[in-house]
């Protein structure tokens, strides 16, 4: 994989983006979410609120263990929650944890689901988590090397064990997998179709990271014209056809149309005509500053197209790398299954609170989706896949609909001697 975590602690604010494979393989969350976003039982078998949905009540699944043998207890898992979530009050009552919040939390069951919040033992020389798998060898930003738990609550794995080499750019991973020195390889989506055209097995999720223009400051009056006009000058259809092969959907809205059905209501389209007459009688005070990660060649090319399509419109963007620019290109993997924790998540990396949202019907995302948006402190542009390289020899391996990695069924044909 390209991420080269210094940390498996999952709630860790410093884990980089892309490593949530990493704490599926050693920890479990109380709460998992199916692949419709619905809560369902894992480490804890049942959950309740009181009125209000400010105090939820949490009951733990008996006999499940750390990858060192002792058992999960309520204390164990009130610590770990507390370690991940300074603002919550969390305490052991018996074979139960209860979870007090500052205000009603409708959605808790599902947030408890967030990779940051697995069940970990800390402060014992090195982590410890709950998952299938062990940590056997870890040299940081490097190599991490796990072996399969025979006591595992759900049953041993298939596999033995799984290296995983670390910071690896996508042409060493597709020459080692060439070669047949690794089974699974990450693949840029820009590089999928000719992965697949060229032979390769590629499998993929479905668009589970959003690509934005996120502003670094508040807009003024003018500033609020100047970013609408923008947004109507992006041609992020070109940006599909062309940098990605179509393997990306245009979009103007946070979240994925198959996550909400109303994605189509935000209009992706350009409109010149519209972008001019908002530019008409403003004056850009100074030309836009636009960074991006220069190690990622997908991002590079967009900055620089964007810059283009906002020159038409009377606009100067400069891409570059500066840390203090007025906006960032960013890649950012959605954070959950679940729509409402989604949004939440992504207000918070915007710098935004998010709206009240009383349900999950789409008219309650849509409002607060809507209210995101009308900030213009983002602006979405491709919604990508996460797409994999497997090896021949690798059977029945799997990335979830949010691209996480689930190996609890995959094998490998073994070598005729």
């Amino acid at each position: 994989m390209s991420a080269a975590p210094l940390s498996l602690d999952p709630a860790d604010p410093a884990h980089p983006a892309g490593t949530q494979e990493l704490s599926r393989l050693l920890f479990d969350t109380l709460v998992e979410l199916d692949a419709r976003g619905m809560p369902q039982p894992a480490v804890a078998i049942a959950w309740e609120p009181e009125p209000g949905q400010q105090r939820w009540r949490f009951n733990l699944r008996p006999g499940v263990t750390f990858d060192d043998g002792t058992p999960v207890t309520a204390e164990a898992v009130a610590a770990s929650l507390r370690a991940a979530n300074a603002n919550w009050t969390v305490s052991a009552t018996g074979d139960a944890i209860l979870i007090v919040r500052d205000s009603a939390a409708p959605g808790l069951p599902a947030e408890l689901a967030l990779p940051r919040n697995s069940i970990a033992k800390r402060g014992t020389g090195r982590i410890r988590g709950t998952g299938p798998f062990a940590l056997a060898q870890w040299e940081p930003g490097k190599k991490i090397v796990l072996t399969a738990r025979e006591d595992y609550w759900r049953g041993r794995p298939f596999l033995n064990a799984i290296e995983i080499e670390l910071n690896q750019g996508p042409r060493e991973q597709m020459i080692a997998l060439d070669l047949a020195k690794l089974d699974v390889i990450e693949v840029a989506p820009e590089q999928a179709r000719q992965a697949a055209a060229e032979g390769r097995r590629v499998t993929n999720s479905l668009p589970v990271e959003l690509v934005a223009l996120v502003f670094n400051r508040e807009q003024s009056p003018e500033d609020g014209r100047l970013r609408q006009a923008l947004n109507l000058s992006l041609d992020r259809d070109a940006l599909n056809r062309v940098f990605l092969h179509g393997e990306s959907e245009p979009t103007a809205g946070l979240l994925p149309d198959w996550m909400t059905g109303y994605g189509f209501v935000f209009s992706s389209s350009v409109d010149l005509d519209r972008a001019r007459q908002l530019r008409t009688g403003l004056r850009q005070a100074a030309p836009w500053s636009l960074s991006y990660d220069a190690a990622d060649p997908l991002l590079r090319l967009i900055a620089e197209r964007i810059a283009l399509n906002a020159r038409d419109t009377g606009l100067n963007i400069q891409p570059g790398n500066s840390g203090a620019a007025d906006l960032r290109l960013a890649r950012m993997r959605l954070p959950s299954l679940d729509a409402r924790t989604s949004l939440s998540a992504f207000a918070a990396q915007f710098g935004l609170a998010l709206p009240r949202v009383d349900s999950d019907s789409a008219q309650d995302l849509y409002a607060a989706e809507s209210a995101l948006l009308q900030s213009q402190r983002v602006i979405p542009l491709l919604h990508l896949r996460a797409h994999y390289c497997v090896g021949a020899n690798l059977k029945h391996w799997n990335a979830a609909e949010d691209g996480v990695w689930d190996p609890a069924d995959a094998w490998l044909i073994t070598e005729k001697p």
